[in-house]
């Protein structure tokens, strides 16, 4: 891939925006994914960095040895409660689910046209934030002598984006409004448990995930409703159709209203999928 010949922090500087970020697609290394991550965000915010042309990213993005990757169903069950070691299962799963969703933001910003004024100014700040997000649970990591890799991880979240490749609304439809809003229904409960372990550093970092996540649901909801109104679809009847599609139409309750809100999200939306006894 061909790239500028300035630097920005020790960071080889792409020519475009979808070169960068098809670039850290490509970038095995979480660390770099973080630092590349960094600098194509802050170059486009300047407005130095021109969109460039389209072009097809990574049908997978590029990872590292470890961790192991297992399906879903192979995944080890982690533990409740405050032992160190439940504690590090945790951060684990947690920095994997970060470190997919930079990869998953980015591969957004490749894969597809922008469909409306500020989509790629939206979508570049929730892979810089995603970026920052796995930075804060590596730290955490490190400081129990632990790192990411140590434990193997699911590739679920990968499944849903190959299965949503080919249409913008798809993807906006899973991995937002129901992959990310899932994670404000369970994250509440692990900083509640971290507390309770007296982790505070780790509870307060994902404080600040919490926090941004429920900003990204906002803009997945709100692009997804745009995209509705340019096809001419009614979004809620849409939603439930490509959830059904393309995520098995099921979705595990409970449901994290009040944070949910916040993002405009509304229970007509998902209610109608929730689990049944």
């Amino acid at each position: 891939m061909p790239l500028d010949e300035s630097r920005e922090g020790g960071v080889m500087a792409p020519a475009s925006l979808i070169e960068g970020a098809a670039g850290i697609l490509r970038c095995p290394d979480p660390a770099g994914k973080i630092a590349l991550s960094h600098s194509v965000a802050a170059a486009w915010r300047s407005g130095t960095l021109p969109v460039g042309e389209r072009m097809m990213p990574p049908d997978r993005p590029a990872r590292p040895g470890c961790p192991l990757l297992l399906l879903p169903r192979d995944m080890p069950r982690r533990r409740a409660g405050g032992a160190k070691s439940s504690r590090i299962a945790l951060l684990h799963a947690v920095a994997h689910i970060e470190l997919n969703a930079i990869d998953l933001a980015w591969d957004l910003v490749a894969r597809f046209e922008a469909p409306g004024a500020g989509f790629h100014d939206d979508w570049v700040r929730v892979a810089d934030e995603e970026a920052s997000h796995h930075g804060l649970l590596a730290a955490r990591l490190t400081e129990y002598s632990a790192a990411y890799g140590d434990l193997p991880a699911h590739d679920g979240l990968w499944e849903a984006a190959e299965a949503t490749a080919h249409d913008l609304l798809a993807r906006l439809a899973v991995v937002p409004l129901v992959l990310e809003a899932r994670g404000l229904d369970v994250t509440l409960p692990m900083i509640e448990s971290l507390s309770r372990a007296g982790d505070h550093a780790s509870a307060d970092a994902l404080r600040i995930i919490y926090r941004d996540e429920i900003g990204h649901v906002e803009i997945g909801r709100r692009w997804f409703e745009l995209v509705c109104r340019q096809r001419g679809l009614a979004p809620i009847t849409a939603w439930h159709d490509l959830v059904r599609r393309h995520y098995g139409g099921i979705l595990k309750q409970p449901f994290n209203k009040s944070a949910r809100a916040a993002a405009g999200f509304d229970p007509t939306y998902y209610e109608p999928l929730a689990e049944r006894a």
